[in-house]
């Protein structure tokens, strides 16, 4: 048997938000528990971001919202994903989110909501234990 592949992780900020200290600190602690990541950078569309989970074949999608505006994006995400054909990709969100807000995204079928203050180790137990490989 070869060598597995790593986990290949999708990290996105959408919208408008312009802070990305916590997706990049974020990145580093994937990588750092031997994950693949490709971080899209700021300002992303979702349709853009599912056209590179698509192009990457990412196992994960990672969004880190910090607008309060992530219950219309993962709406929207999750639906590019069931048109796109992405249902097999883990979807997990961290940011600025309310509790009230965290079983709304779940109904949506974001699996993982990490809010700001989330250890580390934490989410990358949670993509290693979810992830469809």
């Amino acid at each position: 048997m070869g060598k597995e592949r790593k986990i290949r992780v999708l990290l996105a900020k959408p919208g408008l938000d312009g802070h990305d200290r916590g997706a990049k600190v974020v990145a580093h602690a994937l990588k750092e528990a031997g994950m693949e990541v490709i971080y899209t950078g700021l300002h992303q569309t979702v349709p853009s971001i599912v056209k590179q989970a698509l192009q990457e074949d990412a196992d994960v999608i990672g969004l880190s919202i910090m607008s309060g505006a992530h219950v219309p994006i993962c709406r929207k995400l999750m639906d590019l994903i069931k048109g796109e054909g992405l249902e097999n990709a883990l979807v997990v969100v961290g940011g600025v989110i309310p509790n009230r807000d965290i079983p709304v995204l779940r109904e949506l079928g974001v699996k993982g909501v990490f809010p700001g203050g989330t250890r580390f180790e934490e989410i990358t137990r949670f993509i290693k234990e979810n992830v469809n490989r």
